[in-house]
């Protein structure tokens, strides 16, 4: 669309394939490669595939196409400027555009923005949450050149003396640590300023501990009888098992359509715009499944398009899509709490769900490669790696009951 190639710099529009939105566009950014480094600015545009060959072909200008020229004659005006005095870094560049941050609280708010406006919620959440945890340790300005490695073990300290566990401490750690290595490629921290890394902070691998149920206890769980609210999530969770473990994510927005010759067939949304992860998942519609449809179904089965239960709409935003899972995830998992304690079987979320499918698959010899496909993993070595924790935590069980 609008290119500019000088003293080895080149200033491209772009529209990002890389990872597309929730309703289907893509954004359009401004690629400026140098020394075979590839950095992308904003334009506030989105545009679908179509569109953009038309944008591109088009002579007549839009109101969205002028705004992607005036961002891209804003961010090569600046390249021009520092190459022209033989100045030219990502670092400069930033300061030019207003990309720098003076410290890290800023440069999370910043990422929580675009992850917002891609409609990325789950990860918005994980960003605010490492936020929320820094500022109650190092406050509201916590500049990059403060954080060291003494400066995050303290940290770790801190949060395991609130009480977070070793898996929140990774996730924040590891959330920080994305934080530095994008203010280290763009140039607004020196090497020197880098914590982490080999001979940096190393992060605390998270609790591997996976709760994965019996086939005698779920037994329980599928014949208990009391609380009708109590019964309705505990169906929500039967399906969810035999679904071949289907997070409540997929569970929710599944449809008639998705039923056919006997079987469910789904993506993960989790991996649906992952050309490596992307995988078909195919799980038997057994007559349990069907009783549960029957139950606590919403829709017609002969509406191919009607959602099996009754939570989406199908008009919904990210921002709503996170909340209403989150809520009927909470929901489900304080009703399975209470359900465990009257049976008197250990406390059990939705989670476990999923990692009793594949252990009690496991567990009665099936071929690990069915387990694979049927989790929708990308490789028998993810499964093995995910299967692993089970027998560990089997072992320290036995040991505990040796004396």
């Amino acid at each position: 669309m609008y290119s500019y190639h000088k003293d080895g710099i080149s200033v491209l529009t772009v529209m990002d394939r890389r990872r597309m939105k929730i309703n289907g566009m893509y954004p359009v950014k401004i690629e400026v490669v140098y020394r075979r480094i590839q950095k992308y600015y904003p334009t506030g545009q989105d545009v679908y595939s179509d569109e953009w060959k038309e944008l591109c072909l088009s002579r007549r200008k839009s109101k969205k196409c002028a705004s992607i020229e005036n961002s891209f004659y804003l961010v090569r005006d600046a390249v021009q400027h520092l190459a022209e005095k033989g100045e030219f870094n990502f670092r400069r560049l930033n300061g030019r555009l207003g990309r720098t941050y003076g410290t890290v609280n800023e440069a999370i708010e910043s990422k929580m923005k675009v992850l917002m406006d891609e409609g990325r919620i789950n990860s918005y959440y994980r960003y605010r949450s490492t936020l929320h945890g820094l500022e109650r340790f190092g406050g509201r300005k916590i500049f990059f050149e403060t954080i060291s490695i003494r400066w995050l073990h303290m940290c770790e300290k801190f949060w395991l003396s609130e009480g977070l566990n070793n898996t929140t401490i990774n996730i924040y750690m590891k959330t920080l640590q994305s934080i530095f290595n994008n203010a280290l490629d763009d140039g607004s921290i020196r090497a020197s300023e880098y914590p982490f890394g080999k001979n940096g902070y190393r992060i605390p691998p998270p609790s591997s501990r996976k709760m994965a149920l019996t086939k005698k206890q779920i037994d329980e769980i599928r014949l208990w009888k009391g609380d009708k609210e109590i019964e309705y999530w505990r169906d929500m969770w039967m399906f969810s098992y035999l679904c071949n473990g289907i997070n409540f994510r997929d569970m929710l927005f599944l449809k008639y359509k998705n039923i056919a010759d006997g079987e469910i067939s789904y993506i993960r949304a989790k991996t649906a715009n992952s050309q490596k992860q992307c995988r078909v998942i195919r799980a038997t519609v057994t007559p349990l499944m069907e009783e549960i449809m029957a139950r606590s179904g919403k829709g017609v089965e002969g509406e191919p398009e009607n959602f099996i239960f009754r939570f989406a709409k199908g008009n919904e935003t990210p921002l709503e899509v996170s909340t209403m899972v989150r809520k009927a995830i909470a929901s489900c998992n304080g009703a399975m709490k209470a359900l465990a304690a009257d049976l008197g079987i250990p406390a059990f979320s939705t989670y476990t769900a999923r990692h009793s499918f594949a252990t009690v698959l496991m567990k009665s010899g099936t071929d690990i490669s069915f387990i694979s496909e049927s989790l929708g993993h990308a490789s028998i070595a993810m499964t093995e790696t995910y299967l692993a924790g089970y027998d560990k935590e089997e072992r320290r069980r036995y040991a505990e009951n040796l004396i």
